[in-house]
């Protein structure tokens, strides 16, 4: 099958193609990349899809995700295990109405996305391609500590490292800063963490908003940091250097800073019936200069060369999901082209996760995970929300408003 569209994104940042076609092989693969007319002409037994005015690009990546997280919903006392893991299916399949093909969770209870990968394996269930940390770890009454697993010191650390790793965690998730400026892993618990996962041949993933938690984590050497809302050029610049990549979850904050201060604006107590909502508001004063940070300094911090991916890390009861396009939305708000935001949710995860010879590109050989959105999105990043066909290696998984899972 061949597609064409006016546009055509290749991922690299850069690389914009006009009146491109792509060849769809029998193997799910991308056969070949190049004009409409000599794609058409070379093969003209194949099935044209003509989309018009509309841009091609690789599927999205969501960075941060947690598509088993229950415990904001008002009724979580209904959520057993067979709820959970209902709730996770659901939220991974919504991600195809998004343009997301591909997914790393950030942690979700024990087993979920070990268990949907398998049934995708089987056959029951289509879903983005995933990759997903364990239960994720905190210091004992850390961050999330009611949500994750609680270890303290470096060898307790270790021995966790190795139990998810022996129950199926592809990454390692560690939590070491929320809303204050006092670190919670030690520098001898992070670096044990880094050593651990990278010796084992397996990467790790950060949450660290604040300092002196994001340098501590630097010097560590985790893989990825999420969040860095607070980061520095010089520590970008570091990162760099070192192979860091940074999700900074733009939208989660601004989207807290402008729910908490409307509430706070109009008396609205609702928000306590989402117990995570209630929560969050309480930290109310560190959301406007978390937001000022992300509006004034993504640019310069972007401009260092350090690989900045798209997450979403939203879990909020009535929240947008999977909000990847308000991400990337932002990012050219505060300064990048729609070009180079593609590419924070293309090649460059595809390039942390390790798989940038299957993903992330539209590429001669790599797996066909391609979006297909109306208008030219590489003049109107708006253009992201307009998702008009979604395909998983090669088939059609979202068309027209319509979910083939």
């Amino acid at each position: 099958m061949i597609i064409t569209a006016e546009h055509l994104i290749t991922g690299d940042g850069s690389t914009v193609l006009e009146k491109a076609a792509v060849l769809i092989g029998k193997d799910g693969k991308i056969a070949k990349v190049g004009k409409k007319e000599e794609l058409t002409a070379q093969y003209p037994e194949e099935e044209v899809k003509d989309y018009g005015e509309a841009t091609i690009l690789p599927g999205l990546t969501d960075m941060h995700a947690h598509l088993g997280y229950w415990f904001s919903q008002p009724d979580s006392f209904n959520y057993n295990d067979q709820m959970i893991m209902m709730y996770a299916l659901q939220h991974a399949q919504a991600a195809f109405t998004k343009g997301i093909t591909s997914v790393r969770d950030c942690y979700s209870p024990h087993g979920v996305c070990k268990t949907l990968k398998l049934a995708e394996e089987k056959g029951f269930i289509t879903i983005p391609r995933i990759t997903h940390v364990g239960e994720g770890m905190c210091m004992t009454g850390g961050h999330c500590w009611d949500e994750v697993v609680e270890v303290d010191g470096p060898w307790a650390i270790r021995k966790e490292i190795r139990k998810q790793r022996r129950d199926g965690a592809e990454w390692i998730k560690l939590l070491t800063s929320h809303r204050s400026h006092i670190p919670e892993y030690t520098q001898e618990e992070l670096d044990a963490a880094a050593d651990e996962c990278h010796r084992r041949g397996i990467k790790c993933v950060v949450h660290a908003g604040t300092h002196p938690s994001i340098q501590m984590c630097i010097d560590a050497g985790f893989d990825t940091i999420e969040h860095g809302t607070f980061l520095t050029v010089e520590q970008a610049q570091q990162m760099k250097e070192k192979g860091i990549a940074w999700t900074p979850t733009i939208f989660a904050y601004t989207y807290l800073y402008e729910v908490c201060k409307k509430n706070i604006e109009e008396g609205n107590a609702d928000v306590f019936n989402d117990p995570v909502a209630a929560k969050e508001q309480r930290d109310y004063q560190f959301y406007e200069p978390a937001y000022e940070a992300y509006r004034d300094h993504f640019k310069e911090l972007y401009d260092t060369g350090v690989t900045v991916c798209t997450g979403s890390d939203m879990v909020m009861y009535g929240a947008p999901v999977l909000p990847i396009a308000q991400e990337m939305e932002l990012m050219v708000k505060y300064g990048i082209t729609p070009v180079q935001a593609i590419q924070t949710s293309t090649a460059n995860p595809a390039k942390v996760l390790g798989r940038e010879d299957e993903l992330g590109m539209i590429k001669e050989g790599l797996l066909a995970d391609i979006l297909v959105v109306d208008g030219d999105l590489s003049k109107d990043i708006s253009c992201v929300y307009n998702v008009n066909t979604v395909y998983l290696g090669g088939k059609t998984v979202y068309s027209q408003g319509v979910r083939f899972v």
